[in-house]
């Protein structure tokens, strides 16, 4: 009689026997355009001292970081200016933020008020503003109402930093199955049995189609702005949807930053993408430089025709975030180079390559 497992005990080994590549270092000195150096989110303390992170870049061949912990609070970017970014000002980008809970005290004009703080943070070294997936879930005005990500009482912030030549790395919503209700069906379900804090199915929250229909609203009303939408555009699940985007806003960017098991699993779809969106993707991988293994699922991924190999970097399991491996891009040459440093160092100011 066959023994009856539970799902979670369910991890198959796969009888595939197909090549399999290492490759601990990218083809050319990378930019990780959105990296987090703290310990954790909204920690001051960051997860190690600028040398020995240095040392580890150098060791994976990253040229420069861009740390967004910054978006936490002007304390936590203050941090990181005064340590990573005095310490080697080449090798490190740092982003502000929006104290979005300082709402109540701008009823009349937070656009405006979160602008000016924008450009007092750009003064002090910011080169970017990094705004997250509160915005539209969970910010609140003065009145406690839920401000949408298009509200117009934003707009003077957006434009604030077109004005100052900055760019806006934007993260609205979450994995689309993180908006579906959690049944057999969802294909992110264990991954959100583990991380309750992360649905958000119900009449609490904004449906994900509004949410980033609000981004693009914004992305359009402010062409001199740039934007870089994290995570594969916010939605990478439906490359069209952003590849729409792209090409009719030319101020639009994306990062593919936690998003190579969304990528890898669709490599036809991927691969046309990164051709050609090729001056318009930047390399990230919201990690810090180094981290073993999944920095080098990064590079296999976009390196490799490697097939069927865990998103996860670790072969005996898939991964945390759904029943599915990944296919490697096989990129060629030119677009490696746009997508792990070029474009980052255009949109940013960064050196545009160091020595491998």
């Amino acid at each position: 009689m066959t023994e009856e497992i539970l799902l979670r005990d369910f991890q198959p080994r796969p009888a595939l026997v197909v090549p399999a590549h290492h490759v601990p270092r990218p083809r050319f000195p990378a930019i990780d355009a959105h990296s987090h150096l703290g310990k954790s989110f909204g920690v001051v303390e960051p997860a190690m001292p600028p040398a020995e992170l240095i040392a580890r870049m150098d060791a994976v061949n990253v040229s420069a970081v861009v740390d967004l912990d910054g978006g936490w609070g002007e304390e936590i970017l203050h941090q990181r200016l005064d340590s990573f970014k005095a310490a080697a000002p080449e090798r490190f980008a740092c982003f502000g933020g929006v104290a979005w809970e300082r709402w109540a005290e701008h009823p009349q004009d937070f656009g405006e008020w979160a602008a000016d703080r924008l450009e007092a943070q750009v003064r002090r070294g910011a080169q970017g503003l990094k705004v997250w997936k509160n915005l539209g879930l969970k910010v609140r005005d003065a009145q406690g109402r839920l401000v949408p990500v298009d509200d117009p009482r934003l707009d003077p912030l957006w434009a604030r930093a077109g004005e100052l030549g900055v760019p806006v790395l934007i993260h609205i919503a979450d994995p689309v199955a993180f908006f579906w209700p959690l049944d057999g069906r969802n294909e992110r379900y264990e991954e959100l049995r583990a991380f309750p804090d992360w649905h958000f199915y119900g009449p609490e929250y904004p449906p994900f189609e509004a949410l980033v229909e609000g981004m693009a609203n914004v992305v359009r009303r402010h062409p001199r702005t740039t934007f870089i939408g994290a995570h594969v555009g916010c939605y990478p699940e439906n490359l069209g949807w952003v590849g729409a985007l792209l090409d009719e806003a030319p101020n639009f960017h994306v990062d593919i930053a936690a998003r190579v098991a969304e990528l890898g699993r669709q490599p036809y779809s991927a691969r046309r993408f990164f051709l050609k969106y090729a001056d318009r993707i930047l390399f990230g991988t919201d990690l810090i430089p180094g981290a073993y293994p999944l920095y080098e699922v990064h590079f296999r991924f976009l390196e490799t025709w490697d097939e069927h190999f865990a998103y996860s970097g670790e072969e005996d399991r898939p991964g945390g975030q759904g029943r599915w491996r990944i296919y490697g891009l096989g990129l060629p040459d030119e677009v490696l180079e746009k997508v792990y440093y070029r474009n980052a160092a255009r949109l940013l100011g960064l050196p545009a390559v160091m020595a491998s």
